[in-house]
């Protein structure tokens, strides 16, 4: 097998990309990482230092890839599969990296953030932090909620990049700072959750819900 996925089912920046190659059906092997275990995370990082997840490695020419939206941009640009998640117009392409970075940056980023303190020591917790957090997230849910009104997808009538990076920070970000009162944005992640490929990525993730501190 060409490519091997490092990842965890839990770990929400895996679910996009495990998203991204089930929406386009490329083949591709698991290799599980646990960072609670030394030589898994050894391992892990011989490939990528900074440690964090998922990894690609390209078996073709022995390369390793990086950072979930460049991964999907990766197997988009060497792997096209049935899906295509960057949409060729130039102008098309740009709302949907925008809306990739906005559910990276202001979706995901505070839910892990509040997750992260969590699972914090009593003692080590950053209240003030969290209730930043939250801000930002319910200030996200309203931009969102304004754009959901018009569209079917993240970035437009297309499923994309955008809907890889939102399903999974959104599944989270809910069972933290519910967002049900932002109608537009509850509908559409009722669309996102009976996508065949954003359903399986859940469900391969629920054995593993009992350890997310929500």
């Amino acid at each position: 097998m060409t490519l091997t996925l490092h990842f965890h089912p839990l770990a929400s920046y895996c679910q996009k990309v495990l998203i991204a190659l089930y929406e386009s059906g490329t083949s591709f092997e698991k290799q599980v990482v646990d960072l609670g275990d030394p030589a898994s995370a050894a391992a892990f990082r011989a490939r990528w230092p900074v440690g964090k997840m998922p990894g690609l490695h390209d078996s073709a020419g022995d390369r390793a890839i990086s950072e979930s939206s460049i991964i999907i941009e990766y197997l988009q640009q060497h792997y096209p599969g049935a899906a295509t998640l960057i949409p060729a117009d130039p102008d098309a392409a740009l709302r949907t990296r925008l809306a990739d970075r906005f559910y990276d940056l202001y979706v995901h980023e505070p839910m892990q953030r509040i997750v992260g303190d969590r699972l914090r020591p009593a003692d080590k917790r950053d209240p003030f932090g969290v209730e930043a957090a939250q801000g930002v997230l319910r200030k996200s849910y309203g931009i969102l909620d304004g754009e959901m009104a018009a569209r079917t997808w993240a970035a437009g009538e297309d499923f994309t990049l955008a809907d890889c990076a939102a399903a999974p920070p959104l599944f989270f970000a809910n069972k933290l700072v519910p967002f049900a009162d932002h109608r537009h944005l509850a509908a559409y992640f009722e669309r996102l959750g009976k996508r065949p490929s954003v359903a399986r990525t859940f469900s391969e993730a629920e054995p593993f819900l009992k350890f997310f501190p929500g």
